[in-house]
């Protein structure tokens, strides 16, 4: 697997990961905004009316007609956050060429598919058509509602909500929905017009095709994006410590299992060289089936229905996710203390050091088996400006000794405890 990076124009990044392991390739592009509060429903809502028609296919059947003869190829709208990057655009699956009948080619009309999407959306009055837009913000409205229905993930949502609430970070990818609300045609054509000139462009393509060609077939992307714009930066966010006690929110809703989500500031990202420890500290806290969290407070202690550990790569949180019962939330929380405080002091064992070891590396190269695991991993480093893949950061970890495990766990302080609970 060969991975080469390249900066067509400034502020326009491609990476062409090749490769003949997979039947399909990856074409994707993305726009890369600092998330804020007040543009991103507007940035989340861009890609979804972009999707629904074209200039040249002006409706979701005429487009999907397109697809389908590029070998019932996919194009889906792509809404990321790596850090407090937002990352906007497409994520497209196509007929690897390898594949291809009579070698045909895919990977050009592919591209220029996406071009067509990206560069030349149908349009009504000089803008994105109304009906449209109306029926994607509704859309997007209900999936921000829809959060709520996933109650771990919500309560890992709120978490981060009140612990970052001054920062980006808190700000969740897809916006609010009062924010949503407010979206018309003429305001969501504005954003578009912004994305284009300012925001930061990262294209990927992961198949059997060589980096020049690929290269090639993204030129009308590139030579489509306005020129001469200074585009945005990498951004890397600001750490923050702690308080010096935890702040604690309860919230109520009508569930018959309690919800416990912690956040903890972990001093550390992906930027610095301790990562590969935190990574470590992480697998053999809670990020495992043979972590301390899932051994002891959820098997031999049975306080949680369930009860894990995660990192956000690009900022400096460690998220803890429980189920719990309401008259344990208590026992519970001293607990997944009391196994981070086994971590800190160096209480881990051989064999779980050595499986939480296995268990990341595997993960790591993992991702090499999968293209969607491999296209989100990308995009993460191209967010953050790093080159790293996931081989070189598996060497690291294995590097890794257990003075700087237990080091890196001494710097996880807790910052936020988030309780969902039962109506009374």
């Amino acid at each position: 697997m060969k991975v080469t990076q390249l900066t067509l124009r400034p502020g326009i990044q491609l990476t062409a990961v090749q490769t003949r392991k997979f039947k399909s390739s990856t074409l994707a592009v993305r726009f890369l905004l600092p998330l804020s509060e007040e543009e991103a429903s507007l940035n989340a809502l861009v890609p979804m009316v972009l999707r629904r028609g074209t200039a040249e296919h002006p409706d979701l059947e005429s487009l999907s007609a397109a697809l389908d003869e590029l070998y019932g190829g996919s194009l889906e709208p792509l809404v990321r956050k790596k850090g407090e990057t937002q990352c906007v655009g497409f994520a497209g699956s196509f007929l690897d060429d390898a594949y291809a009948l009579e070698g045909e080619r895919v990977l050009e009309p592919a591209a220029a598919l996406l071009a067509e999407v990206l560069l030349r959306p149908y349009t009504q009055d000089g803008a994105f058509c109304p009906d449209y837009t109306r029926q994607e913000k509704d859309n997007l409205i209900n999936r921000i509602r829809a959060q709520v229905n996933d109650k771990r993930q919500y309560a890992q949502i709120r978490v981060v909500e009140e612990m970052c609430g001054e920062e980006p970070f808190g700000v969740d990818k897809l916006g609010s929905e009062a924010r949503a609300r407010t979206i018309d045609a003429g305001q969501l054509w504005a954003q578009y017009q912004k994305l284009l000139h300012c925001a930061r462009v990262e294209l990927y393509y992961c198949g059997s095709a060589e980096a020049e060609r690929v290269q090639a077939a993204f030129a009308p992307i590139v030579d489509g994006l306005p020129q001469g714009e200074a585009r945005m930066g990498v951004l890397r966010p600001a750490k923050r410590e702690a308080p010096r006690h935890p702040r604690r929110v309860e919230e109520s809703l009508d569930v018959t299992q309690g919800k416990l989500a912690m956040g903890f500031r972990t001093g550390c990202d992906a930027w610095d060289e301790g990562y590969p420890a935190l990574a470590l500290v992480n697998a053999v806290y809670g990020g495992t089936t043979t972590s301390k969290l899932f051994l002891n407070v959820r098997e031999r202690l049975s306080l949680c229905y369930y009860a894990s550990s995660g990192l956000m790569k690009y900022k400096d949180v460690m998220l803890v996710s429980s189920g719990v019962e309401f008259d344990k939330v208590g026992q519970a929380e001293g607990e997944i203390l009391s196994q981070l405080y086994k971590c800190q002091t160096g209480d881990v064992t051989d064999d779980e050091l050595e499986w939480a070891r296995r268990s990341v590396v595997s993960t790591l190269l993992t991702t090499l088996d999968a293209q969607s695991r491999l296209e989100d991993y990308w995009l993460g480093q191209a967010a953050a400006g790093l080159t790293e893949g996931p081989e070189e950061l598996a060497r690291r970890v294995e590097q890794v000794t257990r003075a700087e495990v237990v080091t890196a766990a001494q710097n996880l302080i807790p910052d936020t405890v988030y309780f969902l609970k039962g109506r009374d």
